[in-house]
């Protein structure tokens, strides 16, 4: 069937100025009607088998049309979050008087996200860690005077076994220019792996090795 023959097969009285399709050019009926109950895609459809019909599209005609579509499904868009909101409204509102009712915790630590510690406080804490690995408390505490002679010997040891370590970690540093401390030390005891972190970090103060983080590892890098 061709275009002449459908528009023929319309009502006498659809035509632009007449309903259904005079919704389309006069804004002020979309006001009356429910805009759901209005078909656009059936409107736009009978519109164009006229023009297609009369063989001249206006193209002024065609614009309003469109923008009257627009329009319309603007209007039901919105209808659809009014509707939305009405219902939120009859929902029953949350009882707030238990959050209201909260009280502020005391935190056992710090508010700081970081605390101010230098890399010689470091390297105390961690020398005496180790010092209290290599010779641990006994259950009673007694306490005696210290002569500085036995103190001296301490401090001596300690230096001794610190240079072991340094040499130790630097030799494999110069061997591969880089090295991954997780892999280096894996498999060692943890006093073993104390006494290298200690060794890293002096090699570090001394500017001997660059030491960057990397996710949750450290790599060590020589310096030329």
């Amino acid at each position: 069937m061709s275009e002449e023959e459908n528009v023929q097969h319309l009502p006498a009285q659809v035509t632009i100025s007449k309903p259904p399709l005079n919704i389309l050019f006069n804004p002020n009926i979309v006001g009356k009607k429910n805009v759901w109950d209005i078909d656009i895609t059936s409107l736009l459809e009978k519109l164009l088998v006229i023009l297609n019909a009369a063989g001249n599209k206006d193209l002024r005609l065609c614009g309003v049309a469109a923008l009257s579509s627009a329009m319309i499904l603007r209007l039901k868009v919105e209808s659809i979050f009014a509707l939305e909101k009405i219902a939120m409204q009859h929902k029953s509102t949350p009882d707030r008087s238990i959050l209201e009712n909260l009280e502020v915790l005391d935190m056992p630590y710090r508010y700081e996200a970081t605390y101010p510690v230098s890399l010689e406080d470091l390297l105390g804490v961690l020398e005496n860690m180790l010092g209290r690995i290599t010779n641990p408390k006994k259950k009673e505490l007694e306490i005696e005077p210290i002569e500085s002679s036995e103190l001296d010997k301490y401090l001596v040891t300690f230096d001794q076994l610190l240079e072991k370590y340094k040499d130790m970690l630097l030799t494999n540093i110069q061997t591969t220019k880089t090295l991954v401390f997780s892999e280096f030390i894996k498999g060692m005891e943890s006093i073993e792996v104390a006494r290298y972190f200690v060794g890293m970090l002096y090699l570090a103060m001394y500017n001997k090795i660059d030491v960057e983080q990397i996710d949750d590892d450290i790599k060590l890098i020589l310096k030329e």
